[in-house]
């Protein structure tokens, strides 16, 4: 096993009507920044409970964070806290509402230009304003951990950046909350986070036995729970297991003392900023044709995922092959497409396109390894379209 340390200090109030207990975890006598989205928090109730459990304090309001919340749009709210001298956050939402609330939280404090965060990656380690959150969409486990992902919209760059500086202070996880839920974000959820599982987990044999089958449970469980819950959200065993899982996914236990991949999450980036296309979605179209290009690298993995997930049989080449098969059917079977020209007609140049963005960053090998070159890359998407 490899080295490691845990540290992951966010205080997870997970369960019914735990909304309640906001007041006493906002710091006593914080000025603060109300950060949400497009406005689904106003129809499902969520904006009202927040409201009433924070009476007496001081609020400023900032909506609008965008789905792949925008640099641009960020540092409005950025000006906004120095301004008004704001000294914490509470981000009410999903992902990318927690995310934008994690830039800006490390931007506010920052002396160069807060695009560096972005660009250079720089890990925040201090001087972030502190924030909490209020889960509303379970899919990215950034609740429970440090880093975030956003998009410059005038370079259509998606960017990852994170610092121990970035963990929320608290998160209050209410699995009522997706009863609301339109039935696309409940599928993209449950393969966000099935796909953050599968970078940590689908890399080669290692001595991580218990990061395996900790990862391997939440997998089995996501299967088991994930069509179910798109059905009937307000089952409370269902919606409770898909939000755990989520959280559970990347929260950073997972990973520690294991090697882990994330390129299928670096080239979904280029696809959401390129076409739009929702971030699970794009995962789905990625992951597939990934797993099939470096075969041979993760063949072994392939195949305990085939005979421990899908109780498959057969010889290592066989068993890991049906794996895949058996990965892009539970995706079918979650409502997603896994090919690009399912989505855009105008495909045809788009791995040339990732191909460049990544040289011009220098990311010259990816993944567990470092061996998905730039040419891989390419085969990749090519694949993938």
């Amino acid at each position: 096993m490899l080295n490691f340390e845990l540290y992951n200090p966010t205080n997870l109030v997970f369960g019914k009507g735990q909304i309640e207990k906001l007041p006493t975890l906002v710091p006593q006598g914080a000025k603060i920044l109300l950060a949400y989205g497009g406005g689904s928090i106003f129809k499902n109730g969520i904006y009202e409970q927040v409201i009433n459990n924070l009476k007496g304090f001081e609020i400023v309001e900032f909506s609008g964070i965008e789905p792949n919340p925008h640099f641009e749009t960020l540092m409005k709210a950025v000006a906004i806290i120095k301004e008004q001298k704001i000294d914490f956050i509470l981000a009410v939402g999903g992902g990318s509402v927690i995310d934008g609330v994690k830039f800006i939280s490390a931007a506010v404090n920052f002396e160069e230009n807060p695009i560096d965060i972005l660009q250079k990656r720089l890990l925040i380690k201090e001087n972030a304003v502190p924030f909490g959150t209020v889960l509303t969409l379970p899919a990215t486990g950034s609740e429970m951990n440090s880093g975030a992902v956003v998009t410059i919209e005038a370079t259509q760059e998606k960017l990852a950046f994170g610092g121990s500086a970035l963990f929320p202070k608290f998160s209050i996880c209410d699995p009522t909350v997706i009863e609301s839920l339109p039935k696309r974000q409940l599928q993209n959820g449950v393969v966000d986070a099935y796909t953050h599982v599968m970078e940590q987990y689908l890399t080669h044999p290692h001595e991580g036995y218990l990061q395996d089958r900790i990862a391997e449970g939440i997998l089995q469980t996501l299967i088991e729970v994930g069509p179910k819950v798109v059905e009937n959200p307000k089952d409370y065993a269902l919606a409770s297991n898909f939000m755990w899982s989520c959280t559970m996914a990347l929260n950073g236990l997972i990973q520690k003392g294991v090697p882990s991949d994330w390129a299928t999450h670096m080239i979904g980036h280029e696809l959401t900023a390129l076409y739009g296309i929702d971030h699970a979605r794009t995962l789905a179209i990625i992951a597939p044709s990934l797993y099939k290009v470096m075969f041979e690298t993760k063949k072994a993995k392939l195949a305990q995922y085939g005979k421990r997930i899908f109780n498959l049989e057969g010889t290592e080449d066989e068993i890991a092959n049906e794996a895949i098969n058996k990965t892009v059917e539970f995706f079918h079977k979650m409502g997603m497409q896994t090919k690009l020209s399912e989505y855009t007609e105008d495909y045809s140049k788009t791995a040339d396109f990732i191909v460049n963005r990544f040289e011009e960053r220098g990311w010259k090998g990816l993944g567990e390894r470092q061996n998905i070159t730039i040419d891989k890359v390419k085969s990749i998407v090519e694949m993938s379209y």
